[in-house]
């Protein structure tokens, strides 16, 4: 099992979910994932841990925006300093959605917006580093930014995150970016001006890990949630996009 015990800063160290449903959230990701709920904290408004093998994995927490803002999974990135980061993504384009925040003595969590109109979430740990496990089936695999300003993206988590970033592509077919942390491909920015539709912003996604996409899909629609994109082969693996039963989307892997 890929153990986590710290995160490289300007990597991702945590994901979590907005919902509208905790009950369905809880029941749909225990069956789909193999997660393991854990109990929710009234002290943090509701939220609550998701585990695999005793080793979180996920957050989530209720939707306390009335409809206002969507159901949606966020990624965070690690940060030595949530307060020295956040001047950098105003000095470099970007703008603060939510100021720093410390939460307990686990870390110190902010919200920006980059300049794409992405928004990304910031965690300087204290006492929790964030993800357990990574890179298995049940886990976290893969963390991509769909950018309608591609140049824009990479130049701001370059400069914001310290990113070293390797170019995988650059066609007018597929603009490709990865952030690399020791040799090791750790998230990607992807030209998506050419398929997001014009009402859908900038946003960040996450790829789950599961042994078997085509059951896993199968899963998701038998607990009410639905198929946006069928599974399919790519050189990275098979993956397929779908959406829990409040209609977040997510995507599932299979490597």
């Amino acid at each position: 099992m890929p153990t986590r015990d710290s995160t490289p800063l300007g990597a991702p160290c945590w994901v979590d979910l907005m919902t509208s449903d905790t009950e369905k959230a809880r029941a749909f990701y225990s069956q789909v994932l193999g997660w393991e709920p854990g109990e929710v904290s009234e002290e943090f408004g509701g939220y609550f841990q998701f585990f695999k093998d005793g080793r979180p994995v996920a957050g989530a927490a209720p939707n306390m925006s009335g409809g206002a803002m969507p159901d949606v999974w966020s990624v965070y990135l690690a940060s030595a300093d949530a307060d020295a980061t956040l001047a950098r993504v105003t000095e470099h384009g970007g703008s603060v959605a939510l100021s720093s925040m410390q939460v307990a003595d686990l870390g110190t969590m902010a919200v920006a917006i980059d300049p794409t109109g992405a928004f990304v979430r910031i965690w300087a740990p204290i006492t929790f580093p964030g993800f357990g496990v990574v890179d298995e089936a049940g886990a976290p695999v893969w963390f991509e930014l769909h950018t309608k300003s591609y140049d824009s993206a990479v130049d701001f988590y370059r400069n914001v995150f310290d990113w070293e970033t390797d170019v995988m592509s650059d066609t007018d077919d597929f603009r490709y970016t990865t952030s690399q942390q020791a040799g090791e491909s750790v998230a990607g920015i992807l030209d998506a001006k050419g398929f997001l539709p014009e009402d859908v912003p900038s946003h960040w996604t996450v790829y789950f890990g599961v042994a078997d996409v085509d059951g896993a899909t199968a899963k998701v629609e038998e607990l009410g949630g639905s198929v946006v994109s069928p599974p399919e082969n790519t050189p990275y693996g098979r993956t397929a996009t779908v959406a829990d039963p409040t209609g977040t989307q997510l995507r599932l892997m299979a490597r």
